[in-house]
């Protein structure tokens, strides 16, 4: 995924989403609980997924239980890409990933076949949507993005 084109100087115009306009509302949402389940998968497997605008990964963290005892564990996060958090000014903690964790694209092939759209559809459809998020990022606007 090229992260450049979610770096924007201006705001997103309609015609840079094609694909969106063509899609119903329980289209998109179908596209990206495919890519929702998808993401989960890799993450199973102890592998991270680039998503142009950031990385799903899963992180060590500690979580404090009863009796101040405090446990490693580990929690799926959304990494921001560096470049884009400079670029848009944001705050966030540094968040390494583990060297030995491996990095893949996601795999818009097999996210189609297992919801049945075409995988151009698939990979435009994610592109525009985060072109969206990259477009709410350079206009300060609140974004909710939630996945299971």
């Amino acid at each position: 995924a090229n992260m450049q084109k979610y770096l924007l100087y201006n705001a997103v115009e309609p015609e840079e989403l094609p694909t969106l306009r063509e899609l119903s509302t329980m289209e998109i949402c179908k596209v990206w609980s495919g890519m929702s389940r998808h993401i989960y998968k890799q993450l199973l497997q102890k592998r991270a997924v680039e998503i142009g605008v950031g990385t799903f990964a899963v992180v060590p963290a500690h979580a404090s239980v009863e009796g101040g005892k405090v446990l490693p564990v580990e929690r799926p996060m959304f990494i921001l890409n560096k470049p884009l958090k400079m670029f848009y000014n944001l705050e966030s903690d540094e968040t390494k990933i583990s060297d030995e964790t491996p990095v893949v694209q996601p795999d818009f092939e097999e996210i189609a076949a297992n919801i049945h759209f075409r995988h151009e559809i698939v990979e435009q459809c994610v592109q525009e949507t985060l072109l969206c998020f990259a477009g709410a990022l350079r206009d300060n606007k609140e974004v909710e993005f939630s996945f299971r």
